[in-house]
Parts: structure tokens; sequence; C-alpha cells
């Protein structure tokens, strides 16, 4: 009985020697098997980049001018003129560009002219006997306000270049409120098809910032001295 008892207890723990190396085994067996997988993208990673391209004029909430021109086919432009003063008023003086005639990149007399002109004191409409402006004059305004808004066509103050080619351009602008604070940093924005920037006015006339086709116009440039030659290609 002794010995048989022994021998039925080293089979026992034979089979379950066995046992346990085939498990060992099939367990590394089956981890070598197992191919590394990247994690899964979150949700961060699907979502687009977006990229904020840098402005090229600042929006003003302290005394400025800014002055936004949008060029036309036919050398005329649509321009909107935003004042804000430290003081209100309610009498505007206005001002039209210079003749081109001795500007630097034009050289040719122009008769620049303002029509479909709208004033807006404080984002109140201000009556007007006329909406043409031939030349200086003054706007009296029905409240003292230290925000004013134009808009109007700026038209003649531009000259076709010949013989470049077509819808190359040089024209005089400035803003119509310059002379209300000389002193008042200006900022003007083109919206398409500038090329270059001449402001005769300023001890370094270059006044152009950037490359094509992400060409700008110096920002801050006092009120007094904002007169800026564009040189630019009209749209078709």
């Amino acid at each position: 009985m002794g010995v048989t008892s022994g021998v039925h207890e080293r089979a026992r723990l034979l089979a379950a020697t066995v046992l346990l190396l085939g498990y060992s085994t099939a367990v590394a067996c089956s981890a070598d098997s197992v191919v590394p997988t990247a994690p899964s993208p979150g949700l961060d990673s699907a979502r687009p980049v977006r990229v904020t391209p840098a402005p090229t004029a600042s929006s003003r909430t302290t005394p400025g001018i800014e002055l936004t021109v949008v060029p036309k086919p036919d050398g005329s432009f649509d321009v909107i003129e935003k004042l804000t003063l430290p003081t209100a008023t309610d009498m505007l003086p206005l001002q039209l560009p210079a003749s081109g005639a001795e500007l630097p990149g034009m050289m040719s007399p122009t008769t620049p002219q303002v029509t479909n002109l709208q004033v807006f004191a404080d984002d109140q409409s201000v009556p007007l006997e006329n909406t043409t402006l031939p030349g200086a004059d003054y706007v009296p305004l029905t409240i003292a306000a230290a925000r004013i808004r134009l808009t109007y066509r700026l038209s003649g103050s531009a000259v076709l270049a010949t013989p470049s080619r077509t819808g190359r351009a040089s024209a005089a602008i400035r803003p119509l409120t310059a002379s209300t604070a000389a002193g008042l940093p200006t900022d003007l924005t083109v919206t398409s098809g500038l090329l270059n920037a001449v402001c005769p006015l300023l001890p370094e006339p270059r006044c152009a910032v950037g490359d094509p086709p992400h060409l700008a116009v110096k920002l801050g440039i006092p009120a007094g001295k904002a007169l800026v030659v564009l040189q630019l290609d009209l749209p078709r």
C-alpha cells in the first residue's frame, strides 16, 4: 500500500508540472504574437487647426482715424472713414485729397470729388444739404459727438498708368477729416491690389510695409501728414 501510494503521488506531481509548463509556454507565445497598436486619436487631434491672419489695420477705441478704401474698376474708391475724437464736436471740417500734379508717382493734375456722402454722429444719421463735396467744406452736426463715421465715393483722384498694363493706377488718398485734429493717428487700409504706398509729407516717404500680396500702409500716421499716394492694380 505504501509503495502504491508513493507511485500515485509522483504521478500527480509530474502531471501538475507538465500543466504548469504548458500554461507558461502558451502565455509567452500569446504575448509574442500581440502587435502593439498606436493609441486611438483623441478629439483634439481630429480638430482642424485654425490660423488667424495678422490684421492690416487696428480697430481703434482710442482717438484716431480709420480709413478703409475699396478700389473700383473705373479708378474710383468706396471709402469708410471712422473718426474718434478726444472730445465731442458739433462742426466737422472736410478737405479733399490734393491734386496729383506735384505728387511723387503721379505728376499729373487730378480733380478729386466726393459723391454719395453720408455722415453719422454717434450712430445717428446727419441730414446733409448736399451729398457731393467738390472742395473744402464744413458739415454742422445735429448733436455734439466724439464718434463720427462717413461713407462716400471718391472719384477723380486716380491717374491710370500708360502705357503700363491695363488697370494699373496711382491715386492720392487722405482722410476727409484730417484737418479736424492734425495729430490724430491714422490707419489706412486698401482692400485689394496695393503695390506700393508713398507718404510725401513724412520724413521717410515710403510708407508701405510688408510684401505683395500682403502689402499694407504703415499704421498710426499723423492725420495732418496722412496724404498717401497709392500704386495699385484696379480690380477687373
